[in-house]
């Protein structure tokens, strides 16, 4: 791949990541983590595809602090992160890797690895819950009422916003039981940037907004788009709407939802089932 004109945002941890990548002749996976969550949310999936063959690196949004009790400690060091700040410093990291990779992400991970694949990086992706981008008309309540704790004070467009155990619930936890969403609110939810909720909720309104996908890039690669059918941050109903948008490009396009799940699909004890959805969708392809 072509070297990046600017590496200054790549952290030494993605620097080692990036070379184990580069030392061997595995196809990279790239895990983009979503809003509220932290890179390490991905270490089951990292190796389930290492052990599968592939080679994982998963960088980090600008500034992320290395775990959960560090991020809540210092919970500004979110703030004011935007989509294109992000997405630009995820293709930093992309640009270092000597083969094109895989990307995989969820949530608002979901909808950069959209802007990633849609700007040529991606040999293949999987975007899991994406995030709306423009052009993406439903808004279900449910929706509404997840991304409340930050649209309901504008003030919270250049803050870190965290959830509150009962946000939480509602948002990511709903389709699993008590015990389980607490100790996922507990052990994986950091605060978040304000900045990318007001950025995609606004998408439609912007001609200019950063939450723009570009779907019919011939060199976007395969996308497989999953969808939980419990899920009340991203419900299928905007999950399908990504993916008909998706379908104006010219490559494979592939449409997924997994019953009984919400947006904790990637992190509750069901994750397998939904890594295993993608590893199959991958290996097809990479």
């Amino acid at each position: 791949m072509t070297p990046s004109t600017d590496t200054s945002t790549v952290t030494d941890y993605e620097a080692e990541q990036v070379a184990r990548a580069n030392a061997g002749t595995a196809t990279p996976v790239v895990f983009v983590h979503g809003l509220w969550l932290l890179p390490s949310s991905w270490e089951p999936w990292a190796k389930r595809f290492e052990d599968a063959g592939y080679v994982a690196v998963s960088p980090g949004w600008p500034d992320d602090p290395d775990t959960v009790a560090e991020a809540k400690a210092d919970p500004e060091v979110f703030a004011k992160k935007g989509i294109g700040e992000i997405a630009d410093h995820l293709e930093a990291v992309i640009r270092t890797l000597e083969r094109k990779p895989v990307v995989v992400g969820h949530s608002f991970g979901g909808l950069l690895t959209e802007i990633l694949a849609g700007r040529g990086l991606a040999h293949a992706s999987v975007a899991i819950s994406p995030a709306p981008s423009r052009g993406v008309l439903p808004l279900p309540i449910s929706a509404l009422r997840s991304s409340s704790a930050v649209l309901r004070n504008p003030a919270n467009y250049n803050r870190a916003v965290p959830l509150t155990y009962e946000q939480f619930r509602y948002a990511f936890g709903n389709a699993v039981d008590e015990d389980e969403a607490k100790s996922l609110y507990e052990s994986c939810s950091v605060p978040g940037p304000g900045k990318p909720v007001f950025q995609a909720a606004a998408a439609n309104l912007n001609p200019w907004t950063e939450a723009k996908v570009e779907t019919e890039n011939p060199d976007r690669g395969p996308m497989l788009i999953i969808a939980g059918s419990e899920d009340h941050t991203v419900p299928p109903a905007i999950a399908k709407a990504s993916f008909e948008r998706e379908q104006k490009n010219p490559g494979v396009t592939e449409y997924v939802v997994i019953e009984g799940r919400g947006h904790s699909l990637t992190i509750d004890a069901g994750w397998h089932e939904v890594a295993d959805t993608a590893l199959a969708f991958v290996q097809r392809f990479a």
